[in-house]
C-alpha cells in the first residue's frame, strides 16, 4: 500500500520541504496552500498533487479534504498539520480580532481538519496525525503572545487527543522546532505592520528593533537549521512502529525543554526576556 499524506501550509518552508522529501520516498503526497496563486508555484517545484485549503475557512477545509480524498481513493494514511503563521505584538497591543485571526488558522482550523480526518482514520482502522508546534509551545517569549497562546493551545489539544486515542490504531505526535529557515519571519513582519499600531504603543522602540530584525535576510541565529531537519523527525513519526509523542528540533528547543523542567519560573522568565532582547 502506498502511504498517502495531506500536508497543510506548503507554499514554502517546512511544508514545501516535507512535500518534496516525502514524495521522493514514494508517499502519495497531497500538498495544500492557503492561496490559489501559490498552487502553480508548488506544482512548479515538482509536487504532483496540490489543493487549495485555507485553515481559516470551514468551506475551504471541507473542499480541500474532499479534493484530497479524490486523489487518494478515499483513504488517508497521515495528516501533517503544518499550516500556521506568527503574529508579533505585545499582548496589550493585540485586538481581539487579531487574536481570533491567529487562532482561526493556527488552532481552530487545525482542529476542524483534524476532527474530519480522524473520523476517516477510525473508520479505516489506521492513521497518523502529526502536529507541527514550536519551541514557543513549550516556553513563552515577550511580544509573541498570540503565537505563544495558539501553540500552547495546540499542545494541550494534542496531548489530550493522544490520551483519548489510547487503544486505537491512530498515532498522534507533536514536532517542536526552534529556528528554522523559512518565510516565517517575512510573514511575521507583514502581520506586525498590518495589525499593530506601533506608533501609539509604549513598546515603540521594541517594535522598531523587531522590524529591523525581521527585515534581515538569512538566519538570525547560529542555531537555525534547514527545514529538512523537521522533515527527518516527521519521517520517524510517520514510519516508526513506536512514534514519539514529542520531537524536539534545534538546540534551542532542547535547552528550553530542560530549563522549563529545572528552573523556577522567575529564572526562566529572566532568561526568556534576555533571549527576546
Amino acid at each position: 500500500m502506498q502511504y498517502s499524506i495531506l500536508i497543510t501550509g506548503c507554499s514554502s518552508g517546512i511544508g514545501l520541504e516535507a512535500a518534496k522529501m516525502l514524495q521522493q520516498r514514494d508517499f502519495l503526497v497531497v500538498a495544500s496552500c492557503r492561496r490559489e496563486e501559490d498552487i502553480e508555484k508548488v506544482k512548479a517545484a515538482g509536487i504532483r498533487h496540490v489543493v487549495q485549503l485555507d485553515l481559516a475557512d470551514s468551506a475551504s477545509i471541507e473542499k480541500g479534504l474532499q479534493d484530497t480524498l479524490a486523489l487518494t481513493g478515499g483513504h488517508l494514511y497521515a495528516l501533517f498539520n503544518n499550516g500556521a503563521y506568527g503574529q508579533p505584538g505585545a499582548v496589550e497591543d493585540l485586538s481581539v480580532d487579531v487574536l481570533k485571526a491567529q487562532f482561526n488558522t493556527n488552532f481552530f482550523g487545525t482542529h476542524e481538519l483534524t476532527c474530519k480526518v480522524l473520523k476517516l482514520m477510525l473508520a479505516q482502522g489506521y492513521g497518523r496525525i502529526v502536529n507541527n508546534s514550536s519551541v514557543l509551545g513549550l516556553v513563552a517569549m515577550p511580544f509573541r503572545g498570540a503565537y505563544n497562546a495558539s501553540k500552547f493551545a495546540l499542545e494541550g489539544l494534542t496531548d489530550t487527543l493522544r490520551l483519548e486515542l489510547r487503544g486505537t490504531p491512530i498515532k498522534i505526535s507533536l514536532i517542536e522546532p526552534g529556528p528554522i529557515e523559512s518565510r516565517f519571519r517575512a510573514n511575521a513582519l507583514i502581520a506586525l505592520r498590518d495589525n499593530v499600531d506601533s506608533s501609539q504603543s509604549r513598546h515603540k522602540q521594541g517594535y522598531e528593533e523587531a522590524i529591523e530584525r525581521l527585515s534581515k535576510e538569512g538566519p538570525t541565529s547560529s542555531q537555525t537549521l534547514p527545514a529538512s531537519a523537521v522533515v527527518k523527525k516527521l519521517l520517524h513519526a510517520l514510519e516508526s512502529q513506536r512514534p514519539k509523542a514529542r520531537y524536539y528540533v534545534t538546540t534551542p528547543t532542547y535547552i528550553a525543554g530542560i530549563l522549563k523542567r529545572l528552573l523556577p519560573t522567575c529564572l526562566l522568565d529572566l532568561l526568556m526576556s534576555k533571549q527576546s532582547n
